[in-house]
């Protein structure tokens, strides 16, 4: 089920996006559509403008007319998206909603300073793994410390036969 949830555009009223944010929240909630219909986001972005000297940052819409939902596509939840007041539709053709790939996802997430969701290791302290990326790549630690607040993770590797603390994503190993 969870490889069905994705990141989906959908096209709004110019000026309605906080407003169809809202709506279709409150929607999911008294529905209990919260397990297909997951986040709703307006992307915004800092614009810093000076006025009478003073630098003023304001917040501003990076795609007016456009709200992201990460949500798993069945009839149902594209029914109450699609008819929620100020949507227009979906992105995409015809009744078929195009998702955004990960990258995208990412790149404007990260921009409005919002994270994806942080991947969680199943792995603990005194465990081996192995290093899939970086100077390291290829080489077998032992876990340290985890830090699941910033995804990373401390692991000793032996190197000429001396054991080094080296700091490392998630993203950057494997169980062995």
């Amino acid at each position: 089920m969870e490889s069905e949830k994705n990141w989906y555009v959908i096209h709004t009223y110019s000026g309605y996006e906080n407003k169809v944010k809202a709506n279709l929240e409150r929607k999911v909630h008294s529905m209990g559509m919260e397990d297909e219909i997951f986040r709703i986001v307006v992307p915004m972005e800092d614009e810093v403008e000076m006025k009478d000297g003073k630098k003023k940052i304001t917040k501003k819409k990076v795609f007016p007319g456009y709200v992201l939902v990460e949500m798993i596509v069945n009839d149902k939840s594209w029914y109450v998206v699609r008819n929620t007041p100020g949507v227009t539709g979906f992105v995409g053709s015809g009744t078929k909603p195009i998702p955004l790939t990960d990258a995208e996802v990412k790149n404007i997430l990260k921009s409005m300073g919002i994270e994806e969701l942080k991947p969680k290791l199943n792995i603990e302290v005194a465990q081996v793994i192995r290093i899939t990326s970086g100077a390291f790549e290829n080489w077998t630690a032992k876990v340290l410390e985890i830090y699941q607040d910033r995804s990373k993770l401390k692991v000793l590797v032996d190197m000429f036969g001396r054991e080094t603390p080296v700091e490392l994503d998630f993203s950057q190993v494997e169980k062995v």
